[in-house]
């Protein structure tokens, strides 16, 4: 991807966005969510969202706090269900098969569809069988030493652990524990990654080094990035949708988006002033 070669009057230097690479079709999605509105009760949280989310493509979700970003990322995966109250409406298919159909197995979807969390969330168990937890619940028996040298591998991690495997996850570095629980979610061989601000809780090196993990992993995997940090955005995605809060005529807040496209265009040449306010710093 790529930018104006002058400073952006969105705040999107030249610099900020470090990977190239040409950004993929829409022709055939991984997600397609077409007239989405989430309920919490009665409250109507999110409205009408459509967009579709590419194969092995980075897709990234930006807006000021409150605006649905992160409660549209947990109906990719079903996580929603876990929520007393809170329903869905519209649809959310994947590879073309309704996620909410009464047939579909939730527990399948959140195998398929892992999920990397905004502060890291080892279990209270050795670096080993932290990775080895997913696959053994699956029955897996033999070979789990290849799958847990492959899952830290792929998460850049193999190198910095593989002589203290049997020491307690929480002896790492908070960067390492991030790296570690997106290795969890590898072990069990998903397609998708979402990931929910797994950056918030980083200093800058450690951050770095998870931008750079996700653009590694989007050439085996498709990741949805939910981001406060629109630098990253830029940095990482492919497409970014930006949302945003407004307020009902009953005084209750729902979120609702704005625009999706690809990211260089919503950082450069935004369609809605809505995004342009934003990125700009005007409001959010």
């Amino acid at each position: 991807m790529s930018v104006s070669n002058t400073e952006s009057s969105h705040g999107v230097s030249p610099d900020t966005v470090r990977y190239n690479r040409e950004v993929p079709g829409l022709d055939d999605p991984v997600f397609e969510v077409s007239d989405l509105s989430i309920y919490y009760g009665s409250n109507k949280a999110v409205r009408d969202v459509n967009m579709k989310v590419g194969p092995r493509q980075i897709t990234a979700m930006i807006g000021p706090s409150g605006c649905g970003k992160s409660t549209v990322l947990r109906t990719l995966n079903r996580m929603n269900d876990l929520i007393p109250e809170a329903r869905v409406e519209g649809k959310v298919t994947f590879h073309g098969e309704d996620l909410y159909d009464p047939a579909v197995d939730p527990i399948e979807v959140r195998r398929r569809i892992g999920m990397v969390f905004q502060k890291p969330n080892p279990f209270p168990k050795s670096i080993y069988d932290n990775i080895a937890f997913g696959p053994r619940i699956m029955g897996k028996r033999s070979g789990l030493d290849d799958v847990v040298e492959e899952a830290l591998t792929k998460s850049a991690l193999w190198d910095e652990v593989k002589d203290k495997l049997k020491d307690s996850a929480f002896a790492l570095s908070g960067g390492q524990q991030q790296r570690l629980c997106i290795a969890r979610a590898i072990a069990v061989n998903p397609e998708v990654i979402l990931m929910d601000e797994p950056c918030s809780a980083l200093d800058p090196i450690a951050t770095l080094k998870i931008e750079d993990l996700m653009y590694e992993l989007a050439h085996e995997f498709t990741i949805v990035i939910v981001t406060h940090n629109m630098q990253q955005a830029a940095r990482v995605s492919d497409r970014t949708a930006f949302f945003t809060a407004g307020v009902d005529d009953d005084g209750d807040r729902y979120g609702s988006l704005v625009e999706f496209d690809e990211t260089p265009t919503i950082f450069s040449k935004p369609a809605d002033k809505r995004t342009e306010d934003y990125i700009s710093g005007r409001f959010g």
